[in-house]
Order: C-alpha cells, then sequence, then structure tokens
C-alpha cells in the first residue's frame, strides 16, 4: 500500500510537472510552491487555512518575497486564494465551481478521447493498456492511494496519445484543482471496481478505433463523478466565512509534513 510520504512525493512531482519544472530547473520558489502545494492536496493542510508568510519564511529560512512568489504561483493553479488586505489561505471549492471544472475537463476529455480512438498508434494504445494494468493491481489490493497517482498517469499518456497539446495543457491547468476530490470520490464504496470497469471499456474502443463510443464513455464517467461529488455537497457541508459553502472534512490532519530534501527529485510514480 502506498504510504502517506509516498503520496506526498507525488503530489510534489505532479505540480512541478504542471508548473514546467523538472530536476535542476527547481528553485528555491518552486520547491516551496511544491512543499506547500503537496500538503494542500494531502489535506496536511485544510481548505480555507490561513498560509502564514512569516512562518513560512522561518521554515524556509528565507525571506517573504520567495514566499509570496510561490504562493501566487499556487493562487494561478488554484490551490491558494490571495484575497485583497489578507492572508493568503488554502483554496475552499464550492460546488459551482466544482460543477465548472468537471463539465470542462468532461467536454475536453471527450474530444481527446476521440482524437486517441482515431489517430493514436498501435505503440500508444499498447501503453494505455500496460497503464490499465497496473490500474488493475491497484485496484485488487484497494489501495487508493497509489490507484489515483496511476490513473492521473493514465490521463496524462491518453492526452500524449491524442496528440492535442492544445487540449491537454488546458485539462493540465485544471489538474491539481480536483485531485483531493478525485481521491474522495475514488475511495467510495464500489467505486474502484466501477472506475476499472469505465477504463476497460475505453480501450476496447480505442482499439476498435470507435471515436464516438471512447468520447461518451469519457464523459459518462465525468459526470458520474461529478454527481458523486455533487451528492457530498449536499449531505457534507458548513457555512464559510464568506458566506459560502464548504465542505465538512472529517479526520483531517494539522500541521505541516514536509518531504525530506533527499527525495525532491521528479521522479515516477511511487509504488
Amino acid at each position: 500500500m502506498m504510504t502517506a510520504q509516498e503520496s506526498m512525493q507525488c503530489a510534489r512531482n505532479v505540480i512541478l510537472r504542471v508548473i514546467g519544472v523538472y530536476g535542476e530547473r527547481a528553485s528555491l520558489v518552486t520547491d516551496i510552491a511544491a512543499d506547500v502545494g503537496a500538503e494542500i492536496i494531502e489535506e496536511v493542510i485544510q481548505p480555507g487555512h490561513d498560509l502564514n508568510s512569516v512562518e513560512l519564511a522561518r521554515r524556509y529560512d528565507t525571506s517573504r518575497t520567495p514566499i509570496r512568489e510561490a504562493l501566487m504561483l499556487l493562487e494561478k493553479e488554484g490551490l491558494v486564494d490571495i484575497p485583497p488586505r489578507r492572508r493568503p489561505r488554502a483554496k475552499v471549492l464550492d460546488v459551482k465551481t466544482v460543477r465548472e471544472i468537471y463539465r470542462t475537463r468532461a467536454t475536453l476529455l471527450e474530444f481527446i478521447a476521440a482524437d486517441v480512438a482515431e489517430l493514436a498508434s498501435e505503440a500508444e494504445i499498447a501503453k494505455l493498456r500496460a497503464q490499465l494494468d497496473v490500474l488493475e493491481r491497484l485496484a485488487e489490493a484497494n489501495d487508493v492511494r497509489a490507484y489515483m497517482w496511476a490513473n492521473i498517469e493514465f490521463y496524462d499518456l491518453n492526452s500524449d496519445a491524442s496528440g492535442n497539446m492544445t487540449a491537454k495543457r488546458i485539462v493540465e491547468s485544471l489538474l491539481l484543482r480536483t485531485i483531493s476530490l478525485r481521491r474522495w470520490s475514488l475511495s467510495q464504496p464500489g467505486r474502484l471496481a466501477e472506475s476499472i470497469d469505465d477504463h476497460r471499456r475505453l480501450a476496447r474502443a480505442y482499439e476498435q478505433r470507435d471515436a464516438h463510443l471512447a468520447a461518451a464513455i469519457m464523459r459518462s464517467n465525468h459526470m458520474t463523478a461529478l454527481k458523486n461529488i455533487e451528492h457530498r455537497f449536499q449531505q457534507q457541508t458548513k457555512p464559510t466565512i464568506g458566506g459560502g459553502r464548504r465542505m465538512a472534512e472529517p479526520g483531517l490532519r494539522s500541521g505541516p509534513v514536509s518531504v525530506s530534501r533527499q527525495n525532491r527529485k521528479v521522479s515516477t510514480l511511487a509504488p
């Protein structure tokens, strides 16, 4: 089973990929952004929690300028909210925003799925099938953490296979905003089995070069996930300071969990 620390490292890797940083190109600013962003994704930092730039500067033994730059990067990726004349805070998603994100992703991924069915090479489809094998093993082990990160890898391969880099960039810009919700969705009873079934049907549609079926499966998958998340908002909500609504999140930990400097190289998915 994937540990919390391994999942944290996967979150860092994905953040660095999304903001376009690899290996030795990482700077103090991107290092801070990856650490804080991973703690938000992994729900170590709770939604709505203040991000104190003075405390963060002390933690990283630096001035507040790199901290502000890192938080601005995370604001761009939808993980941090920086209100005027107030402390930055971990982003709180409302149901309207979630609905917009999922509907946008569903539409874009429909186009991507159709392009994969029509344009992907046999080798690219074989890579997707191999990643599906990984997902099946993780689902059998009921390893939700590892399954989610492997599923993100599946969708990355899927976008590459489509050749539609414009759609990939837009989808990737929405990725970090949804990871916590996707983990929750996959943790629901029976959801891993449903997800595997969807992936199998999608792979068959690709192999049969059925673009219409592939697009329909992709849309159905995302709209089903959205329906489950909307139900969660209805069942577990409470008021926020700004008058909006936020999800009641049981079992969140408080306080930062750091990823060791020795393990900060961008790598493949943790086992």
